[in-house]
């Protein structure tokens, strides 16, 4: 009889971000929807999520994969994580403490590095590679290399295949840096789809002999930075908003600059410096196309009366999505739309 392999995919408990983890669920039928993929167990102990003396931990399916990477009888299945009673989230749980709020939507533009030997692929053994500025959108061999092309064109596809919506690709500023975004309706949806895709890509990186480095600034000093840059808005930004809104917003985005750079990831500092286009760390701006803002407000949301979505250029590569939308949400449930 036919298997299929349901691949359980969960956040462990390490800290200032988790990693991801995995293990293969075999089944007898293929599951039409999340509901047929039945809670399962792991040992919490070896994740940092339970101590050894009372290792149990639950995984609560909450998103269904095509997994076209392993064949096509193959699924991956989002969890969160739960308690033994498996009705009470782990304390590891971030999925869990963002409000279920279908009229929001979220789009997260994650950059990242591809490794081999500790070095950015492309860059010389010793020393570094040509001062940045051709590679950015670059193509070549001297830009780009022999590899890393095919393999964020392969994830890509299994990204597509696992119907997760990615709005583009490209290379990124520095060698060996590229990007993808992702957009999705639903407070949540966009974060469990880049946590997939960060899987996938994981995972497919493993047969190049290749690493990823999420890490927002892995060579300091003139070398580019990874962000996520997160573009949120909600159903009254998009419909009504208004300039007066908008600005009592960007002073509740100011009340909590320091609560946001808590969520938006670890060694932020090294990042937003004030320079390279990012605005310091200990300060907060808005502006129209301003690149060099906290958060930058696209030209068409003020041609059209103050409406939209607007980008928070904050958060960092190696940032919980979950995290991030959660505080996002929170302070903006913080300003009267009425």
């Amino acid at each position: 009889m036919a298997k299929y392999k349901l691949e359980y995919v969960w956040l462990d408990g390490y800290q200032p971000v988790p990693n991801l983890r995995g293990k293969t669920r075999l089944a007898e039928e293929a599951p039409k929807s999340v509901e047929d993929c039945p809670m399962w167990g792991f040992d919490g102990s070896s994740t940092q999520q339970a101590e050894g003396h009372s290792s149990d931990c639950m995984l609560k399916p909450v998103g269904l994969y095509p997994d076209t990477d392993r064949g096509e009888k193959c699924f991956i299945v989002l969890c969160e994580v739960m308690m033994p009673d498996m009705k009470t989230p782990h304390p590891s749980n971030m999925r869990a403490t963002v409000e279920n709020n279908e009229d929001a939507w979220f789009g997260f533009e994650q950059e990242y590095f591809l490794f081999r030997n500790k070095r950015p692929l492309g860059w010389p053994t010793d020393g570094f590679p040509n001062p940045q500025g051709e590679y950015y959108t670059g193509v070549g061999y001297a830009n780009v290399g022999e590899v890393a092309r095919k393999m964020v064109d392969k994830h890509l596809d299994l990204c597509l295949d696992a119907g997760i919506n990615h709005e583009g690709i490209n290379a990124e500023v520095a060698k060996g840096q590229w990007e993808f975004q992702i957009f999705a309706k639903g407070s949540k949806k966009c974060a469990d789809d880049l946590w997939v895709a960060r899987y996938l890509l994981l995972r497919l990186c493993e047969r190049y002999g290749v690493d990823v480095e999420w890490h927002c600034k892995p060579f300091l000093g003139d070398w580019n930075g990874s962000g996520m840059h997160c573009n949120f808005s909600t159903k009254f930004m998009r419909e009504t908003g208004g300039e007066a809104y908008f600005k009592k917003l960007m002073d509740a985005f100011e009340k909590n600059k320091d609560e946001h750079i808590a969520a938006y990831g670890p060694d932020n500092h090294l990042r937003l410096t004030g320079l390279h286009e990012t605005q310091s760390i200990d300060k907060f701006s808005w502006g129209v196309a301003d690149r060099g803002a906290s958060i930058r407000v696209p030209h068409p949301f003020v041609n059209n009366g103050y409406k939209g979505y607007l980008e928070d250029r904050r958060p960092n590569s190696q940032g919980d999505p979950y995290q991030i939308a959660a505080r996002i949400l929170k302070t903006i449930s913080e300003v009267p739309t009425s």
